[in-house]
């Protein structure tokens, strides 16, 4: 589903990340983030209020948009997020975000989020291809 040109353009370009609950849509940058070796999406909660709360209320569906703006290649990933606030990701993120802000804020938990969906959306032929 995640092939290498995906996970690649993932950890490489900011997330654009959205939820809706209750008929209003949500829809964040995210720079801390990573994809793990089993292939899930992590994102360290510094603020994420909004779309926590989306989340808890919609079952955790998410979207993930990622793209590479020079080359257009771009990916649409649909899955499913765990909201987490302990364990390695958590204390990864936290010591990340701690450094970044010299201390004035941290991360709060992470979200694991499981895809479900690989939609290419990047111009041309393959666009809207599901992988």
């Amino acid at each position: 589903m995640m092939n290498e040109n995906v996970v690649n353009l993932l950890k490489a370009n900011i997330w654009d990340v959205a939820t809706c609950a209750n008929g209003e849509p949500n829809v964040v940058p995210v720079a801390f983030k990573d994809v793990t070796e089993e292939g899930k999406m992590v994102v360290g909660d510094v603020f994420l209020e909004t779309t926590l709360n989306n989340i808890k209320q919609n079952g955790g569906k998410i979207a993930v948009s990622v793209y590479d703006a020079k080359s257009l290649e771009g990916y649409q990933i649909k899955g499913v997020a765990e909201y987490v606030t302990e364990g390695e990701v958590v204390d990864t993120f936290k010591a990340m975000v701690e450094k970044m802000f010299q201390g004035a804020a941290t991360a709060k938990g992470a979200l694991i989020i499981t895809p479900e969906k690989v939609i290419v959306t990047t111009p041309g032929a393959e666009n809207k291809k599901v992988l």
